[in-house]
């Protein structure tokens, strides 16, 4: 049945830190330089004290406690869809990228002799569901590689020319390992001309670099919570465009995602409908208070801020560890076309382990995976920070 769409509610008034003193809306870390927020995002303050008012709530269950994990669930709803349409309706609770992508699959159409699109290296929570689908119904599953001197958004473009029976691309606009950006304006018009579902996974840029949701039109689009989305793992969103909002398969049937009534009878004979809009989707096991607490405040501070605003600020920060890096003669190592965010340094084979080690020795904590030293700040971090890489790694020139 339709339902009229949910327009966005007003963003709540907390109290949140300005931009200006963004440092200070973190736990403190010392003397600690943490640059690896592509795998966990640093703890806000507020959201660590919401967390804790949660978790001692919660150990008085016979207390009734506001607000509900229901009403905890609509406030983190409506909040997201900040992130995309402003429609709190587009929106699904679920526990994972990995979940909210195998909705995904399930839910769009694949047949024998059909194609979908990924990215050798992608990550595999937009892989592994695709492989699964792909075996299931005889479709093929092409990786796209790069020619050299290719970037990501040339590579996908040119593989989409040469599969003729093309009816998903699964992508990230920013890749996970180096940082790269993909160009959704040219890759979404494309499909969109080929009449292609467009799956995204939004892990490491929503938050940081806004979705154009109404240009781009994809189909669904996941992200999890605990990155630059600054909340808590095992909590995580799936945005359905409209069409599925209402055509969509979940792969889990709860509760939760269904409208028992207001006697909350769900009959043997007769399957309770669906929740409206993309509450089809909602996963079950999400109504702790403490997670729902933690994900609320992390989004209220980054609404607050602003993603372009943090998007900004952190280029400043990558910006001064290129400066840094230059003057090291190190400037070969940095990615090139990366996000303000995340980019990743590729010293030579030789030192990689020893260059990795010597940044943890100087308390510095990056992520060292497949030949390349990924560096990703927040707004903890300031820009005069970022010379202690170069420092580190200048030894190793």
């Amino acid at each position: 049945m339709a339902h009229a769409a949910t327009p966005a509610a007003p963003l709540p008034h907390t109290a949140t830190v300005p931009l200006a003193r963004a440092a200070d809306a973190f736990v403190m870390q010392g003397d600690a330089l943490y640059l690896d927020c592509a795998a966990q995002g640093p703890r806000l303050r507020s959201a660590h004290a919401a967390g804790l008012a949660a978790f001692e709530a919660v150990a008085r269950p016979w207390q009734h406690v506001s607000p509900t994990p229901p009403e905890q669930r609509e406030t983190l709803r409506r909040l997201l869809s900040h992130l995309f349409d402003g429609d709190a309706d587009g929106v699904a609770l679920v526990p994972s990228a990995a979940f909210g992508l195998a909705t995904a699959a399930n839910s769009l159409p694949l047949h024998a002799g059909d194609t979908v699109l990924v990215l050798e290296g992608q990550f595999p929570s937009n892989l592994l569901c695709w492989q699964q689908r792909c075996a299931d119904t005889g479709a093929t599953l092409r990786g796209v590689s790069r020619e050299p001197g290719q970037d990501w958004t040339g590579a996908v473009l040119a593989a989409m020319a040469e599969e003729p029976n093309l009816r998903i691309a699964a992508l990230p606009q920013v890749r996970w390992d180096d940082g790269a950006l993909l160009e959704l304006d040219r890759i979404s018009a494309a499909l969109q001309e080929r009449g292609a579902a467009l799956v995204l996974d939004l892990s490491q840029s929503l938050g940081i670099v806004a979705p154009d949701v109404e240009r781009w039109r994809p189909d669904f689009i996941v992200s999890v919570g605990y990155k630059w989305l600054l909340g808590a793992r095992g909590l995580a969103c799936l945005w359905a465009s409209p069409r599925w909002r209402e055509g969509g398969r979940p792969i889990e049937q709860h509760w939760i995602a269904h409208d028992g009534g207001p006697e909350w009878r769900f009959a043997v004979e007769a399957a309770a409908p669906f929740a409206d809009g993309a509450r089809r989707f909602d996963a079950g096991g999400l109504d702790d208070p403490v997670r729902l607490a933690v994900a609320i405040a992390g989004l209220e501070q980054v609404l607050a801020w602003g993603p372009a605003k943090i998007a900004a600020a952190l280029g400043e920060r990558t910006a001064a560890l290129h400066t840094a890096l230059d003057a090291a003669g190190l400037s070969a190592w940095a990615s090139p076309g990366h996000a303000p965010h995340l980019m990743a340094l590729t010293p030579p084979t030789a030192v990689i382990a020893a260059a990795d080690a010597a940044l943890r020795e100087s308390n510095i904590t990056c992520t060292c995976r497949h030949g390349r030293l990924r560096i990703a700040p927040h707004l903890h971090v300031a820009s005069g920070d970022m010379a202690r890489v170069a420092d580190v790694l200048s030894r190793f020139v």
